[in-house]
């Protein structure tokens, strides 16, 4: 059977959508507004057409996306009413009929490693040259959607795709492309989020459309031209209609522009409770441009703790404690995989969050293990690939996957039968809850939206590289062990006065460590967010969309 067709006939529940054509159905433009000041280089970004393009893919898709945003928290709700949610029925015949997605492009045939980091022209020209197989540009957890560095990410990407990229660092040294790079994957903001600077008829637009549109507008034919293509990474999205909403957004811009239909392809990431039970729907809905499925395994144990929030039952332990050998992590794990390959897709691996410590050869070493043993652990488990932080990490990554996977990818590798149904994939973790974690979490969750605060959302601490996926663990277990009362190892509650007092004592040390330096009111904003967000009646979805409209509000008082 050829891949990318299906030889069942599926129900109207899973049947495509037709082509949303963009333009000739608008008979009055609607008002297209940019909200912010024009950055640098900003005029080759924000150009007309690519406005006019963009206008386009929010009249035919905005409705759309709203209405499944609408629908979330159904999983939840199951759960809060002591329910054991499962697969959908309704797509049964998806999961149980023979059908495969399209065969990758060349250049993403072989995957082992990827590195990921935000858009400034620094990072860019180092992930590229970094050895790793792909680099995936990143505009969603690593990235402070600041206006200006927003922009600037999209002009430094139109250099990037043209091979003119360089950058001159203060102390003189010169960064530019090496000969031969890591394929560019690109990754748009999830379908919650909003650019508040673009509105339409007073409207903001969707950040996804927004991100997605502009780089596809500039680059499209660029890349086809040097014989790559436009790809994307797929966030944090809970149901195959969303994947569907994707798949359609691809074919109508494909038409708008002049692309050929599958040009552009797309691997979505799993990080959410209700997407793991619809990882064959995911795929199917994606499966003439899908390049697998990745373990988003830091956005995934975020989802798990919003999903029990409602459950006092049930108790997380130290985020220290939830590694993937943690069973309902490890279930998640081998299902991916054995989804993806089953449809012959690759099945890709989670973030390696530790960076090199130069400073300490010993706790290098320790880190280095750490890294090694992750991914013996993916690759073992039939993963084609994984993803790392920082470049330094590249090599130690890809010796792992050189060493147990000799060809492109293991998608044909045979993996022994394994039962992974509801029981495994919910399975509470065990553990226990110390005062030393309540504040690990405390000052993860605060220098992390302080950094963030500042513009910047990739940020080292204490030796691992934080995103803000990882934040959202911290804040939100932080929230879950105060709203339940959860009593520490010497039998203590969690309280609001507790978490006040660690947040209170984390604003001293990095005001110490600040000396000398003003930080234009970020410190204690990001304390009084996170008190609100730590103590408040409910959880937050989303800590980043709570501190949005705060951003350049807070970054314009910086001297």
């Amino acid at each position: 059977m050829a891949r990318g067709r299906t030889d069942h006939e599926p129900g109207t529940e899973v049947a495509p959508a037709p082509r949303a054509p963009l333009g000739p159905a608008i008979r009055t433009a609607p008002a297209l507004a940019v909200r912010g000041p024009l950055p640098a280089g900003g005029e080759a970004v924000l150009t007309a057409d690519a406005l006019r393009f963009l206008r386009r893919l929010h009249v035919a898709f905005e409705p759309r996306r709203r209405e499944l945003l609408a629908a979330r928290g159904q999983f939840r709700r199951r759960i809060a009413a002591g329910e054991m949610p499962g697969f959908p029925e309704e797509t049964r015949s998806v999961r149980e009929s023979a059908w495969s997605v399209a065969p990758p492009p060349l250049d993403l045939a072989d995957r082992r490693v990827e590195i990921t980091g935000p858009t400034d022209r620094k990072m860019i020209i180092n992930a590229l040259n970094s050895g790793a197989r792909v680099y995936m540009a990143d505009f969603e957890d690593a990235h402070a959607p600041v206006w200006s560095t927003t922009i600037e990410g999209q002009a430094n990407l139109i250099d990037a795709v043209r091979r003119r990229i360089e950058h001159s660092a203060a102390d003189g040294r010169a960064y530019r492309l090496n000969e031969h790079t890591a394929t560019l994957m690109v990754r748009p903001r999830g379908w919650h989020l909003e650019e508040r600077h673009l509105a339409v008829d007073g409207a903001p637009i969707s950040a996804s459309l927004f991100d997605f549109g502009l780089f596809l507008f500039h680059n499209g034919h660029e890349l086809l031209a040097r014989r790559t293509g436009p790809y994307f990474y797929l966030p944090k999205m809970e149901h195959y209609l969303e994947a569907r909403l994707w798949n359609d957004v691809f074919a109508a811009a494909e038409s708008d522009l002049g692309l050929p239909s599958g040009a552009i392809r797309a691997t979505a990431l799993i990080e959410t409770l209700p997407a793991v039970f619809q990882m064959d729907e995911i795929l199917y809905e994606l499966r003439e441009r899908s390049v697998g499925l990745n373990c988003g395994r830091w956005d995934y144990l975020f989802s798990f703790l919003k999903q029990f929030r409602d459950r006092p039952d049930v108790e997380f332990p130290d985020r220290d404690q939830l590694a993937m050998s943690t069973p309902f992590l490890t279930a998640y794990s081998h299902l991916l995989v054995r989804t993806c390959h089953r449809r012959g897709a690759h099945a890709m691996g989670g973030m390696a969050a530790q960076i090199p410590i130069k400073e300490d050869p010993g706790a290098n070493e320790a880190a280095l293990a750490k890294v090694v043993a992750d991914k013996e652990r993916e690759v073992r488990a039939g993963h084609d690939g994984t993803w790392v932080a920082h470049p330094g990490l590249v090599a130690v990554a890809r010796a792992v996957f050189d060493r147990e996977m000799p060809r492109s990818n293991q998608i044909d590798r045979a993996l022994p039968p394994e039962t992974i149904g509801p029981a495994e994939l919910l399975a509470i973790p065990s553990g226990s809850v110390s005062r030393d974690g309540v504040r690990k979490n405390a000052r993860v969750a605060l220098r992390y939206l302080e950094s963030w605060l500042r513009g910047v959302g990739c940020v080292p601490i204490d030796h691992l590289m934080e995103d803000a996926a990882t934040a959202e663990i911290a804040r939100s277990e932080l929230w879950h062990w105060v709203r339940h009362a959860t009593p520490m190892q010497d039998g203590s509650p969690v309280t609001p006065a507790l978490v006040t007092t660690l947040l209170r004592g984390e604003v001293e040390q990095l005001r110490a460590e600040r000396a000398g330096r003003s930080s234009g009111g970020t410190i204690e904003r990001a304390r009084e967010l996170l008190e609100a967000l730590a103590t408040g009646p409910e959880l937050e979805e989303f800590i980043t969309q709570k501190a949005y409209p705060e951003l350049e509000s807070v970054l314009e008082v910086r001297p």
